[in-house]
């Protein structure tokens, strides 16, 4: 749970930097992220 709070508040950092950076720069760092917490999403499923 605590990763999943670190991800969110470094989503939000990343958000408010969007403002600031070139569109592919951040639609890979939005591609990045979303794989992370894909990834994280399914292996909290497999071990329950």
């Amino acid at each position: 749970m605590l990763v999943l709070v670190a991800a969110l508040l470094l989503l939000g950092i990343a958000l408010g930097a969007v403002a600031q950076l070139p569109v592919p720069v951040s639609l890979a760092a939005a591609s990045v992220i979303g794989c992370w917490l894909l990834i994280f999403a399914v292996r909290e499923r497999r071990t329950r």
